[in-house]
């Protein structure tokens, strides 16, 4: 394979021209600014990618928990949720810049909240940020070796009979998945995702409507709708209300995507304005994920009433079709190797970046090797970038397989970063933004319902923390 060096040591990386504008000439008017091509489909694309994921998996479980009135009416509350968030959010992506002027971009969350709020509420962000793309990124490793594993089971229940012993270790699925992701992650950047988000996109789109198709079909062929009003029974009170717990957190995993919201509008073109296109995508990725969510969590649920699996699709409430089964699960992994890649960017970026500034005049870190694979299709490395991405996703799998607990740590993921990212943030965002003052109608309301979320979240991530110390030491 030829090496070619490009010699234009100085110049930045790919990843810096698409984040750290945000951070020096980031107005509307800079020239140095990588030119935004994304439009209204794109965007909705990388939510979708983003949203519709592993988190919906597990939705008949929480549905088995919550019962028919309170699950479908706690999706819808988190639907709302997320949507005042994005709506919120549209907002901050323009803001006042003492260097670079009224019309500063935003280019990230962190971003936002340290030019809108400052550097305390930008240093207790930064820890939630991180937090956030490493935990998604746990989960879903989790959930995609979960899916080829499922493959094989099903494989093996259709060949020696459903009462088969068919049993298949985790770990090196895992890895195998790790060592895709090194290669993935080598994509220099956010702007360069487009064709990987489109088609993760579809990969959801498919698997969520072959989840519910299997799920109708069940309830046809048992010919009732099972489950209750009051969802699962337990051995106790006290057990009942662990498990709506965990629901809740597994249903705060499966809707948000405000972290990454202000890097897609960071990719849009303009006219017409970002903020319009946003609220526009915003309204219908919630409409599109409520949809898939209730499909997913209503017809797992009235297919399998009490004995709903954890993961709809891996949980083998369904033997066949197995080849129908077999191509849900490949498109689970083939929508979370893109899924993955739309929450560490973000990540990778922010940390490459301070690397870069700290380290000016480093060859290791700013000299870009061209790989000329095929004549017409050269690939640039980073050496940098090749050695901390590589690092991070051994990370991640290393956690992964110590915590190998799909519903579980789905809870957790969900309530540990979904008030400070969803709720707070914003919130305190928007206010400083118009200026409200405190006494304001407005300013007590977004209040009030900041503490109501907190104290579901609390609850949610105390059910859902708990759920994991069981499932370790059980």
């Amino acid at each position: 394979m030829p090496l070619v060096v490009d010699e234009d040591v100085d110049s930045e990386m790919p990843f810096l021209e698409a984040n750290y504008a945000s951070s020096s000439s980031s107005s509307p008017s800079s020239t140095t600014a990588l030119k935004r091509t994304g439009n209204e489909w794109t965007a909705l694309a990388h939510i979708v990618t983003a949203v519709i994921g592993s988190g919906v998996l597990s939705l008949a479980w929480s549905m088995a928990q919550l019962g028919w009135i309170a699950g479908p009416l706690a999706m819808l509350s988190f639907a709302c949720v997320t949507l005042t968030s994005a709506f919120l959010l549209c907002n901050c992506y323009l803001s006042p810049h003492p260097d670079t002027g009224p019309d500063h971009r935003n280019a990230s969350y962190l971003d936002a909240v340290l030019n809108i709020l400052g550097e305390r509420n930008a240093w207790f962000c930064g820890i939630i940020v991180r937090i956030n793309f490493i935990k998604v990124a746990i989960v879903y490793t989790i959930t995609s070796t979960i899916s080829i594993r499922a493959i094989q089971k099903s494989n093996c229940y259709h060949d020696q009979g459903h009462d088969a012993t068919c049993r298949y270790g985790s770990t090196r699925y895992m890895v195998i998945f790790g060592l895709i992701q090194v290669i993935v992650s080598q994509i220099p950047d956010f702007q360069n995702m487009k064709w990987l988000s489109i088609v993760a996109a579809v990969m959801s789109f498919t698997y969520s409507i072959i989840g519910s198709a299997l799920g109708l079909a069940k309830v046809i062929e048992n010919g009732e709708i099972k489950g209750s009003i009051t969802g699962l029974t337990s051995s106790t009170a006290a057990e009942k209300l662990w498990l709506v717990a965990q629901a809740l957190g597994d249903i705060a995993f499966a809707f948000p995507f405000s972290l990454i919201f202000l890097e897609i509008q960071d990719t849009l073109k303009a006219p017409p304005p970002e903020k319009i296109t946003m609220k526009k995508v915003s309204i219908m990725a919630v409409c599109i994920t409520m949809f898939f969510n209730l499909c997913c969590g209503g017809f797992g649920y009235a297919a399998f009433g009490n004995s709903t699996p954890g993961n709809l699709l891996t949980g083998f409430g369904f033997y066949e079709p197995y080849w129908l089964v077999d191509f849900a699960n490949a498109c689970v992994v083939l929508h979370l190797v893109g899924g993955y890649q739309i929450f560490s960017q973000p990540l990778f970026a922010d940390i490459e970046r301070w690397f870069a500034r700290k380290f000016p005049e480093s060859k290791f870190i700013h000299k870009n090797h061209t790989l000329k694979p095929l004549p017409m299709l050269p690939f640039k490395l980073n050496l940098m970038r090749l050695v901390f991405r590589t690092a991070y996703v051994a990370l991640i799998t290393g956690i992964a397989v110590l915590f190998p607990y799909f519903n579980q740590v789905v809870g957790v993921s969900g309530a540990i970063t979904f008030w400070p990212v969803v709720v707070y943030f914003p919130v305190e965002m928007y206010l400083t933004q118009k200026k409200t003052e405190s006494w304001k109608t407005k300013a007590i309301v977004l209040r009030v319902y900041t503490m109501v979320c907190l104290i579901v979240i609390l609850y949610a991530f105390v059910g859902s923390i708990r759920g994991v110390i069981v499932a370790r030491f059980s």
